[in-house]
């Protein structure tokens, strides 16, 4: 059969066109037993794919059997192809999946655009998936690939790998015993300053696609637009709305992690948003999203507990509203501060986290949660041993709060309602063409109906 045929078959097995496949996953999936290794493929092996696969690959029970890239450089193919010298090599993902007999697991390390295309494709043949973060490129998305994982039974992890960090873990446990009492009030924050560009128009003219990369597959899902040195590939997309989902997108999944888990919180009631007028296609520069959740076991007010973020370089809260802090305190360029009805906690970015007033605290017994390898988490899962702590039905709703927050910086000063279980924003028309987007005509994920 032609390599055409076999594309034909395989889309049409994916029911691009919107519809499921048929086949239960029962059907045709294949369990393995806790001495079993585990035959992993790696989509996207250079930049974060390269040290997800070297974390995944860390487990003495996993084996590599196939590598794909764009890029055929050392530092995005190469390298791993030098590691790995038996995994089979591809430029497209596709015809990996289309091979794929012989593959248990996929991590998915694309641009944040291919996340959800790449991941569905996998959960539909029933494989297990590893994906980087933010889950998706949108909400629709978001909803879709929980959806999949539950319906075709696999186990599935986010890269929110500092989740599994004995900081967070520690900031998790001192929030559940109760030591700064119920939570009144959660402040987030990425001060840092991205590697690429924002707040920009697109270039002009295009340069020389350099002789290692296909520039054609790389676009995916997205339309095609000229190569520009520097701007798309490798880093540089996550500026671009077309591609990656700016800074909220970038750190909200880490830094709101904690707090979704110190809280165990749900879909948020509303979002506003505060930001420069966007340009047409590149990401703001500076952001402010403040959320309402509904109240929880762990939050002061029973109703309802209010989470405000904020990105840009030098981007914090103002220290002299918390009264727990003290002026020489400085607070790290990342990270949370929750404030209790008995004392307050900041949660630096991978930090161990500080408990104020100081005096207070001091000799307190503070209970250290040794961390956990996320990597090997998800590996030993897929044999059958454990649970994973991010699977998707966890960072699915993680990730769709983070993305309702990159819709409302879009609309500055409205209050987004959110309506989690027919995926709407039910006050503002406008904002719902942003929970979903179009897809380049033959590249259209397959849905679960």
């Amino acid at each position: 059969m032609s390599h055409q045929n076999c594309r034909r078959d395989f889309l049409k097995a994916l029911s691009i066109a919107g519809s499921a496949i048929s086949l239960s996953a029962v059907s045709y999936s294949r369990v393995l037993g806790a001495n079993e290794r585990l035959r992993v493929a790696s989509v996207g092996t250079g930049g974060k794919g390269w040290s997800d696969l070297n974390g995944v690959a860390a487990s003495p029970q996993v084996q590599v059997v196939a590598l794909c890239n764009i890029d055929s450089s050392y530092k995005h193919l190469g390298q791993a192809a030098e590691k790995f010298p038996q995994a089979r090599q591809y430029a497209d993902w596709r015809k990996l999946l289309d091979e794929s007999k012989d593959v248990d697991a996929v991590i998915v390390s694309t641009p944040d655009f291919m996340h959800a295309p790449v991941g569905l494709a996998a959960m539909h043949l029933s494989k297990h998936v590893f994906c980087q973060k933010p889950l998706t490129h949108t909400l629709a998305e978001a909803r879709q690939m929980q959806l999949a994982a539950k319906k075709f039974n696999v186990v599935t992890q986010m890269g929110n790998q500092i989740q599994s960090h004995q900081a967070y873990r520690t900031a998790v446990k001192i929030v559940h015993s109760g030591m700064i009492g119920k939570v009144k009030e959660v402040h987030s924050w990425q001060g840092g300053s991205p590697r690429w560009p924002r707040h920009i128009d697109r270039p002009a003219g295009h340069d020389p696609v350099p002789a290692q990369v296909r520039w054609d597959l790389w676009h995916g899902v997205a339309d095609p637009r000229p190569f520009k040195e520097g701007m798309y590939h490798p880093f540089a997309w996550r500026g671009w709305q077309a591609y990656g989902t700016g800074q909220l997108g970038d750190f909200g999944c880490h830094i709101l992690d904690p707090v979704f888990k110190c809280l165990e919180l749900t879909a948020p009631k509303n979002a506003r948003g505060e930001a420069p007028r966007f340009k047409p296609e590149s990401w703001t520069d500076q952001a402010k999203v403040t959320y309402v959740f509904p109240g929880t076991q762990f939050t002061a007010n029973e109703k309802k507990i209010k989470v405000t973020w904020y990105d840009a370089v030098g981007a914090k809260p103002a220290q002299d509203k918390f009264q727990d802090i003290p002026a020489g305190y400085k607070l790290p360029g990342a990270g949370s501060i929750l404030v209790g009805e008995k004392g307050t906690l900041v949660i630096p970015h991978v930090a161990n986290p500080k408990l104020f007033p100081e005096e207070k605290f001091q000799a307190a017994d503070i209970p250290i949660v040794e961390g956990v390898d996320h990597y090997v988490q998800w590996a030993d899962a897929c044999r059958g041993e454990g649970t994973t702590t991010s699977s998707f039905s966890y960072s699915g709703p993680l990730t769709e709060t983070v993305l309702l927050g990159t819709i409302a910086i879009r609309y500055p000063g409205q209050k987004l309602m959110w309506e989690p279980q027919s995926l709407s924003i039910s006050n503002l028309t406008e904002a719902q063409k942003w929970l979903s987007k179009t897809y380049r005509q033959g590249w259209q994920p397959p849905w679960i109906s």
